[in-house]
C-alpha cells in the first residue's frame, strides 16, 4: 500500500467512558488504536460484540471526541480549515517547542534508563528478582513514549524545522506564521459566503431555463453581482496570502543550508487532526466524513419523507439553498444511484422494506458527496439476498464516486467480500491488520484463527482442519487482564504475555499482528 496516498492516520486513539456511579472507573472502548487509512481502499473491522468497532468509527468522525490520540486527515488542506489549534500552536511557539523538546529529552532517558534495566535482565542467570519491576517498567516507558511522540508530532507537523531555529527568530516567526493564519481564514470566510451565492445563482439560472415562477433576471443579476464583489475580495485575500506565505518562506530560506532544520522540515506535513477542532471546524468538514447506520429504520426520521431525508445535508452545507426544484431533482439523480425509484421520493420510511431503508441511509450520506464513510453494519438487520445487493451497490458507488470505506461488521464472510484489509479488533485494541487475502490464507493471531474456524463451510477440506474454540467470556473493559488482554483466552499464553502489552508490528511486509509469539 506504500503507493497509495493516506486519507487517515490514526495514532494511539483512546475513547473512554467513564461508568456511571464508579468514580474512576472507565469502559475503555477504543485503548491506543494506530493504523493508516488509505484514499479509496475499503478497511474491514471485525471482532465479537463489544470489542469497539462501532466506537472506532464513530470516534472517527468525531462523534463523540476521542480521550486521547490523533485522527489526522489529509483530504483537505490545512489552510483551508484555518484551525484554531493551529493558531494556538503558533501563538505559543517558544514556549511549545521548549516543551517538546524537554518531554523528549525526558524520554530518551528513560530510554536509557530502561536498556539499563534490560541489560541487568538478559545477563542475570537468576530472573526472578527483577522480573517484576522489568516487564513494569517496560509497559510504562512504552505508554510513555507514546504520548511524548504525539505531542511532538504535533508540533512538528505545523511548524516544521522552525521546531529547531534560533530562539531569537521566534517572535518574527510567530508573527510570520500568525499572519498566514488569519490570511487563510479571511480566505475561508469568503470561500463559505461564496458557496452560497454561488447556489442563488444556480437556483436563478434554474428557475429562468425552466421557465418557473418567481424567474427573473433582475435576481440572476444581482446575484451574480455579488457573486463577482466577492471574486473580486478573494483575489485580494488570496494576494495578502501569497505576501504572508512569501514571508514565511523566507525565513524558511534562512535555515535551508542546515541538515537538522531540513530533517524537520521533511516531517512537516498539512494534515489536520480531527481531535483537536472545534465544533464549527468539524461541522465544516463534515460533509467529507459520513456514516451509514446500523438500524436502517430508527436512524430516520419517520415525520419526514425521503425527499426531506435526503435533502437535508445538501441544504446543511449549502449546496441548495431549499428544498426547491432543483433540490427535487437532484434528490431523485442520488436516489436512483442508490437503486431507489425516483417516484418514491414523498414516501415515508415506514413506506419501505428494511433493504430500501438502508439505501435511503446511504443516499442520504452520499447526497453531500463525501470522501470517507463509515459503515457501521450496514447490512446485519438484513436478509442474506438483500445484504449482498447492498454490498454490490456500495461496490459500485465507491468506484463510482471514489469512496473510501470503513467497513464495520462481525461477519467475516462479508467483510472479505468487500475489503481490500481487515483490521481485527479485541476489546478495544487491534491485535491484526492486513489484507484480506493475507487474512484468510495466513492469519497469526490466536483470537484471528478463532474467528476463522468458525466460519460455516461447506469446504471438505477445511472441515479436516482442527477447530480453535475459544472458552471463557470476553474480560471487562472496565477492568481488562493485565499484559495482553486476550490471554485469559489464548491456547498459545506465554508467561510474558500475563505482564507485558504486546505491540502492533509488522511481522511481514504489510502484515501487522500484536502477538508476543512474533
Amino acid at each position: 500500500m506504500a503507493d497509495k496516498k493516506t486519507l487517515l492516520s490514526i495514532r494511539n486513539l483512546k475513547q473512554y467512558f467513564p461508568v456511571k456511579g464508579k468514580r474512576g472507573l472507565f469502559v475503555r472502548a477504543n485503548d491506543g488504536v494506530s493504523l493508516e487509512i488509505y484514499e479509496n481502499e475499503v478497511l474491514g473491522v471485525v471482532g465479537e460484540s463489544g470489542c469497539g468497532k462501532s466506537t472506532l468509527g464513530r470516534t472517527l468522525l468525531q462523534l463523540p471526541k476521542p480521550t486521547d490520540g490523533e485522527a489526522i486527515y489529509y483530504g483537505r488542506e490545512l489552510d483551508e480549515v484555518a484551525p484554531k489549534y493551529a493558531l494556538n500552536i503558533y501563538h505559543n511557539l517558544e514556549k511549545k517547542c521548549a516543551t517538546t523538546k524537554a518531554q523528549m529529552t525526558a524520554a530518551e532517558k528513560r530510554g536509557e534508563a530502561f536498556k539499563a534495566l534490560e541489560e541487568r535482565y538478559n545477563a542475570a542467570t537468576d530472573k526472578a528478582p527483577l522480573k517484576s519491576e522489568y516487564f513494569a517498567k517496560l509497559n510504562e516507558f512504552n505508554e510513555a513514549n507514546k504520548v511524548a511522540n504525539l505531542e511532538y508530532l504535533a508540533v512538528v507537523r505545523l511548524i516544521g524545522g522552525f521546531y529547531v531555529a534560533n530562539q531569537s527568530d521566534y517572535p518574527a516567526i510567530t508573527k510570520a506564521l500568525e499572519e498566514d493564519f488569519y490570511a487563510s481564514r479571511e480566505i475561508k470566510k469568503i470561500n463559505f459566503a461564496r458557496t452560497k451565492v454561488a447556489t442563488q445563482v444556480a437556483d436563478h439560472q434554474y428557475k429562468i431555463d425552466k421557465d418557473l415562477p418567481g424567474a427573473s433576471q433582475g435576481k440572476l443579476g444581482r446575484a451574480n453581482a455579488k457573486l463577482d464583489q466577492l471574486n473580486s475580495q478573494l483575489k485580494e485575500s488570496q494576494g495578502r496570502k501569497d505576501k504572508t506565505t512569501a514571508a514565511v518562506e523566507s525565513l524558511r530560506t534562512k535555515y535551508s543550508g542546515d541538515a537538522e532544520f531540513q530533517k524537520y522540515e521533511a516531517m512537516r506535513d498539512s494534515g489536520i487532526d480531527l481531535a483537536r477542532l472545534t465544533y464549527d471546524e468539524i461541522r465544516y468538514l463534515r460533509r467529507d466524513l459520513q456514516l451509514i447506520f446500523q438500524d436502517p429504520y430508527s436512524s430516520l426520521n419517520p415525520r419526514l419523507t425521503v425527499g426531506q431525508i435526503i435533502s437535508e445535508g445538501p441544504i446543511t452545507h449549502h449546496n441548495f439553498l431549499s428544498n426547491n426544484d432543483r433540490m427535487q431533482e437532484y434528490t431523485m439523480q442520488v436516489m436512483e444511484n442508490c437503486g431507489l425509484a425516483s417516484y418514491m421520493i414523498h414516501r415515508y420510511p415506514h413506506q419501505f422494506s428494511g433493504g430500501q431503508r438502508q439505501r435511503i441511509g446511504i443516499a442520504r450520506a452520499l447526497s453531500v458527496s463525501p470522501k470517507f464513510v463509515v459503515c457501521d453494519e450496514a447490512v446485519s438487520a438484513l436478509d442474506v439476498s438483500i445484504q449482498s445487493q447492498i454490498i454490490n451497490l456500495l461496490k459500485d458507488l465507491r468506484e463510482k464516486e471514489n469512496l473510501t470505506y470503513m467497513f464495520i461488521s462481525h461477519d467475516l464472510s462479508v467483510v472479505k467480500y468487500i475489503s481490500d484489509r481487515i483490521a481485527v479488533m479485541y476489546l478495544g485494541n487491534i491485535v491484526e491488520l492486513c489484507s484480506s487475502e493475507s487474512l484468510f490464507e495466513k492469519p497469526l493471531h490466536p483470537y484471528t484463527e478463532a474467528l476463522l474456524s468458525a466460519i460455516p463451510t461447506t469446504d471438505l477440506d477445511s472441515r479436516d482442519k482442527e477447530m480453535v474454540i475459544l472458552e471463557g467470556d470476553i474480560p471487562s473493559p472496565v477492568n481488562p487482564p493485565p499484559g495482553c488482554k486476550f490471554n485469559t483466552r489464548c491456547r498459545d499464553c506465554m508467561e510474558i504475555c500475563l505482564t507485558v502489552i504486546p505491540v502492533l508490528q509488522e511481522y511481514e511486509p504489510g502484515h501487522f499482528v500484536a502477538c508476543h509469539k512474533y
